[in-house]
Formats: C-alpha cells, structure tokens, sequence
C-alpha cells in the first residue's frame, strides 16, 4: 500500500480475515466506539458503515480516536522490532539463550516476548533455538563435515546435548541423516486398508513413514542403509493401533512418530495438527497462523514433505477456492479420508 493512502476494499478484506501481515500498514478506525485498532484485532467487527482505514496513527488520533487497549497498534513496529532482535541473537548465539535474556534485551516481559515472538514465527524461542541448531547440523553433514564438527558448529556445548535434545525432537541421530540409516533397524509391513494398500514402518522411536500404494523399494530409497525388517510380533501392536487411525482418521492418537523437518516445516506440521477433524484449511490459511503469510508455496513444499500420512493431516489442506488441491498419494485417497473424518 502507498504509505499515505489506503485502499479501501483491499483495507476491509484484510481486517476481516484478521490478517496480521497488514499489522502496521495501516488501522482501522470504529467511528461508533472512538477507538482505532491494528486489521488483526481480536475484537468483534464493527459494522461496514462505522469504519474508516487510516495510513498512520497520528491521521486516527487528529480524527479524534484513541488507540485500542486490546490489541494496542501503536505496539506494532516495537513488536516486530522485538521479534527481529531475538532472531537476530539466537542466530549469532553460540548457546541458546534464555527466555529472561531475551526479555531483558527487548524489555517485553517473558510471557509477552514469548506470546509476539510465537505469532510471527509458529515457535517458541526455546524451540527455534534448537530447529535451527538441528537444521545447522543436517546442513553441515550433507555438506561433507564429520559428526563431531557439524555438532560444535552448529552450537551445541557438547555432543550428548545435541543427542538429547535430537532424540526427543527428531528420533533420529545426526550419523543417521549422514549415513542413509545406517546402524538402525527399519520393520515395516504393508497391509489392506479401505482405501487401498498402506506401508507403516517404524524405529524405535516411532512411526518413521506411512504411505499408500509403495513398498520395500521406496522405503529402501529413503533409508538406504538401514537394516529393513518384515513385521514382526512387537511391531504388530504398533501396525494395529497405525491401521484403526487410517480407518477413522479423526480420532486423537498418542501414536509416537520418528520425523524430522526443518523450522519452517516443524512449524507448518504443528499448524497441520491443529485443524480440527472434518474441517479444512487453504495454503494460505497455514501460511497466515504460522506468520508467514507470503509464504504460501513453501507451505504447500512443506506438507508435501510430510512423510507421515494421516497422522500429520495434510490432506486437510485444500487450495484457497474449495477445490482440493494436489496430495501425493491421489486425490481420491484425499477425498474420502475427508469423507471419512465428516462422518
């Protein structure tokens, strides 16, 4: 938008879907309560006839409105220069910072800091802190570095924090991404559903893959050096409990998964779980609730990096007219796992 002008329509359509991308561009001004308020408050709306959009704060206040208590729009240019600063030191930090640090070099309180920094980002700090730290490691081996090295590199202050914290966030150990699975034991099955034959295969740790219609040669092509096992009593429990979630997919599960993606992805799969069984989100729906409402395209990579069908629920992801969308195993298999969670 032109810094002096707003478009009126465009202006409407954006504080009513509440879009925080337009948080700062301009505020709306209720000529019927004398407030004005970022496009994204949270209040409910005022009528058509009551509004009137505003370049800048100071054109609201000199009409004789006062800024809202609730969503308060003056706070949105110190926010995002908040959230840039922590950003800014968790990337240059060669430990994690602490919540309390990071509050004090903003002068939010802790809660607060924590709240703004996880609308724009889809994370906590805590927890962008350790996908970046991750991401650093998967980086640096793919880019030929040892073990060691691309753990010390990446930030961590000793090689068994970084398997801590990977064993309980990704499963898997940075000498597995290197090596192609190499050193860990694979049991997968393939068994009859009603929408046709699925693959489940699990470590240790949980559900690594579930997929429709392949098999031994596409699991292989995905742990190549990991030792694939057939079955199994122990895994048939897990193969069971994986089946009777596929057959009513809305139900909650507590079905542990082995996957690993980066910070953008974890943050779109996060938002995934949130949408409610029989329900759908477009693209840009994701995009906007993890703050990164241009990023649209990468949403859609994202879910189709999602190696855990179902139980990561990509397939209530449609396109931002209705229609369905792509989905990697077809779009039938996605039509009637919607069919079914309707149900």
């Amino acid at each position: 938008m032109n810094p002096d002008q707003v478009d009126s329509e465009r202006a409407w359509a954006a504080m009513q879907s509440r879009d925080r991308s337009f948080d700062g561009k301009f505020v709306t001004g209720v000529l019927s309560t004398g407030i004005y308020c970022r496009p994204s408050c949270a209040a409910r709306h005022p009528k058509r006839e009551n509004v009137r959009f505003f370049a800048r704060a100071e054109q609201a206040e000199a009409a004789g409105l006062r800024a809202c208590l609730r969503c308060r729009p003056n706070d949105v240019a110190r926010d995002e220069a908040a959230v840039k600063a922590v950003l800014d030191t968790i990337r240059m930090a060669e430990s994690a910072p602490k919540l309390d640090e990071l509050a004090d070099l903003t002068g939010y309180s802790p809660t607060h800091l924590q709240r703004i920094f996880k609308r724009d980002t889809g994370l906590s700090p805590a927890a962008y802190a350790r996908a970046l730290r991750s991401e650093r490691v998967r980086d640096a081996l793919e880019n030929g570095a040892s073990v060691t090295e691309a753990i010390y590199d990446a930030g961590y202050g000793s090689a068994s924090r970084f398997y801590v914290e990977a064993g309980k966030r990704l499963g898997m150990r940075a000498s597995v991404w290197k090596n192609g699975g190499a050193g860990v034991t694979v049991h997968w099955a393939r068994v009859a559903t009603t929408l046709g034959p699925m693959m489940v295969a699990a470590t240790d740790k949980g559900v690594c893959c579930l997929s429709f219609g392949e098999g031994e040669e596409e699991l292989r092509h995905r742990f190549p050096k990991a030792d694939l096992r057939q079955g199994g009593d122990g895994f048939q429990i897990l193969l069971d409990t994986v089946v009777a979630q596929v057959e009513a997919p809305g139900r909650p599960h507590n079905i542990p998964l082995d996957v690993q993606g980066t910070a953008f992805q974890e943050a779109v799969w996060q938002e995934l779980r949130k949408i409610p069984e029989g329900e759908t989100r477009s693209y840009a729906d994701i995009a906007a609730a993890i703050g990164k409402p241009k990023a649209v395209r990468a949403v859609g990579s994202a879910n189709g990096a999602n190696n855990v069908a179902v139980l990561i629920p990509c397939h209530r992801v449609v396109r931002s007219d209705g229609s369905m969308g792509g989905y990697a195993y077809g779009l039938e298999i996605k039509k009637r796992l919607l069919e079914k969670e309707a149900k």
